[in-house]
């Protein structure tokens, strides 16, 4: 966990919503991603043709969690980022509750389970 002396959140938060991979996927399928819950939705409606080259998937799940991450912390009052010891971003709700957001978007990337919209449902609701 930071203070809010060691590092600038909106820094953070910019570089972590970066999400270029993520970005050039979706805009050349016609999705505009504007760090809204209904763009959430949108990606959960593109045909995954990236599950068939193993590299792009790793790096689109990582960038899947990192957008996820994005919305809850632009949308959801309280969330915001947080860092594991070994450098693991993360959002933390205003709960105290810690949301990987990476790992959900590795999962999604790989099988489309959970989507994207439903974890960002579950967060936003708690």
């Amino acid at each position: 966990m930071y203070s809010e002396g060691e590092h600038d959140p909106e820094g953070v938060a910019g570089l972590l919503s970066e999400c270029e991979l993520l970005r050039s996927q979706a805009y050349r399928e016609g999705v505009e991603l504007d760090d809204s819950a209904a763009s959430l939705e949108a990606l959960d409606q593109l045909v995954p043709g990236w599950r068939d080259d193993e590299e792009s998937l790793t790096w689109l799940g990582n960038d899947a969690g990192l957008y996820l991450g994005t919305v809850i912390v632009r949308t959801v009052a309280g969330a915001a980022w947080d860092f594991w010891p070994n450098g693991h971003p993360v959002v933390r709700l205003s709960s105290g509750r810690e949301v990987d957001v990476v790992a959900s978007g590795h999962e999604w990337a790989s099988s489309g389970v959970p989507e994207l919209s439903q974890l960002y449902a579950e967060v936003a609701e708690s």
